[in-house]
């Protein structure tokens, strides 16, 4: 990574500091106060191991001074692929303590995203599994090195040769070496400490970077809003690599001093068991968990009655789900949200939120955050009436990396955010996502660029014309659906071959398409762009 740009003013620093906004540590910092607090307590557990605090505590002082054996210094980065397991704590925990910048990728990234995300990254340091879900992550990144020079050292989770996290956890690194040593890297609360990619417009990821205080922030207002603390248990089976996952599965507890409980794949079947082994009090995930954890088959055999809130952000909440979880779980308090990774959660509703604000609205603004809904000319819009939704405050990100123009694009002259979403706010300050200026399918609350996804599809040598537009789906919101056009003469595709292209190019099978329409020509405008809303139109009239 080379440079980035300073969004938040010194001035405005202080005035988040003073108002409470930014807590002023280090993730770090609630580390060594929880250890102090409650040593014994468990603090993260994943499917295979728990740690309580101070065993936590003791794993990442090796770790921070293993790190710095390799030669890691403040500000370099180290990338991790993990799934939701506690090496990725550990990880993170360790690179905060000497000022290093986590890098979490998600897991189903293949050699393609892999390949862009790390030469904008140039970590130090790459830790991958051995093997995850049936992938073989320390081939991929073979592969990805002929194509990108990776200079820093890999260490791989889950064999015990020299190179893997095993042999690196087992060496003593911190023996005969004082805290001192350690403290001597301590970065400022203002310092960066994750940068963290996702999709733009054209698809190109974007390198956000945030610092402590603009990740601890978002935290910090989202217990008080819930009224969450030491006594609550999470779970969390968003994958760490989304703020979501990370800011709220992650951060939080330790803040307060919580227990997490972690699931490195979604089941919802053992989500009911968990709930019930461990008293879960509190999960984040997009609908389709909502949905899943509502039919889950074991459901009426456990007791659940422990989880009191959702948080469901990512995708519209339908009315009967809303309800069908109120029937399951009375006492549990469903929440809506809207967020981007540039600013976490921006807006949320309240625990005491009617029905109606919760399932036609994403929620009312943060403290320490300002959201407005303007016209094209950046007037203000009247309640109700659509426009480009922008913000500022407390949780925005501090820049992108290598992309000093894009921060400009990004900020009006007077320093709102363009979210690059449309919105309608009404005249009780919630807000409602209406579309998206932005070209993004939104499949269980991940995001599709499509503009990336349709430049791979026309390396294809049978298409001529291709457009990806959102299939509407009662569990997931959206699928990807493909209209192409075909090169005369060629063979008729299918949805098969088109998927067997895709994983040739290393495309994480996330994003494929999961419906295909063949078509003579795709609409368009007389200026040639396609008219994507008629393909849309089309979908719906197919209806189911």
């Amino acid at each position: 990574m080379q440079t980035w740009w300073f969004h938040h003013p010194p001035a405005q620093r202080e005035v988040y500091r003073r108002e409470g906004h930014w807590p002023d540590k280090t993730a770090s910092d609630f580390l060594a106060e929880a250890v102090q607090r409650l040593p014994d307590k468990v603090a993260i557990l994943d499917p295979l191991r728990r740690y309580t605090y101070r065993e936590l505590a003791d794993k990442v002082r090796r770790a921070a001074f293993g790190l710095l054996e390799m030669g890691i210094r403040p500000g370099d980065v180290v990338s991790f692929q993990l799934p939701n397991w506690c090496e990725w704590i550990i990880l993170h925990y360790a690179c905060s303590r000497i000022g290093a910048i986590s890098n979490p990728l998600i897991p189903i990234y293949r050699g393609r995203e892999l390949e862009v995300m790390l030469r904008q990254a140039q970590p130090k340091l790459i830790v991958v599994p051995r093997e995850f879900r049936g992938f073989d992550y320390p081939a991929m990144l073979r592969e990805v090195a002929e194509r990108v020079p990776l200079g820093g050292n890999v260490l791989v989770v889950g064999r015990r040769q020299p190179d893997s996290w095993e042999s690196f956890m087992d060496s003593a690194f911190e023996e005969g070496r004082d805290d001192a040593d350690l403290d001597a890297f301590r970065p400022s609360p203002d310092d960066p400490t994750e940068l963290i990619f996702t999709s733009g417009t054209t698809g190109t990821p974007k390198g956000v970077i945030h610092t402590h205080n603009t990740l601890n922030g978002p935290i910090v207002a989202w217990a008080k809003r819930m009224q969450v603390g030491v006594d609550d248990v999470f779970h969390m089976a968003s994958t760490f690599g989304h703020q979501t996952g990370f800011l709220y599965g992650v951060l939080l507890p330790t803040m307060l001093g919580a227990t997490a409980v972690y699931q490195d794949v979604w089941d919802p079947e053992e989500f009911v068991r968990l709930v019930a082994a461990h008293r879960i009090t509190v999960t984040n995930g997009a609908t389709p968990f909502l949905y899943d954890f509502i039919h889950a088959a074991n459901l009426r055999d456990y007791d659940v009655s422990s989880l009191r809130i959702w948080g469901c952000y990512g995708a519209p909440i339908p009315r009967p789900v809303i309800r069908q979880a109120l029937a399951v779980v009375p006492n549990c308090k469903v929440l809506a949200g809207w967020g981007q990774t540039e600013n976490a959660l921006v807006t949320v509703t309240k625990p005491d939120d009617s029905l109606e604000k919760l399932t036609t609205t994403d929620g009312i603004v943060f403290p320490g955050l300002v959201v407005r809904v303007v016209h094209r000319d950046g007037s203000l819009c009247p309640p109700g009436q659509e426009g480009d939704l922008q913000c500022r405050g407390a949780t925005l990100f501090v820049g992108y990396v290598d992309q000093p123009e894009l921060m400009q694009e990004s900020f009006t002259e007077d320093g709102w955010f363009r979210t690059g979403d449309r919105a309608v706010m009404d005249e009780d300050g919630y807000v409602k996502i209406t579309g998206r200026t932005k070209d993004i399918i939104i499949r269980g609350g991940e995001n599709i660029p499509v503009s990336y996804l349709e430049d791979v599809l026309h390396e294809h040598e049978d298409v001529q014309a291709v457009a990806l537009v959102a299939k509407p789906d009662p569990r997931l919101q959206e699928r990807v659906c493909a209209f192409i056009v075909q090169k005369p003469g060629s063979e008729p595709l299918t949805l098969e071959r088109l998927q067997a292209f895709l994983r040739e190019k290393g495309v994480a099978n996330h994003y494929w398409p999961e419906f295909l329409r063949l078509v003579e020509e795709l609409p368009r405008t007389p200026s040639g762009k396609i008219q994507k809303f008629k393909l849309r139109e089309q979908l719906l009239a197919e209806g189911d």
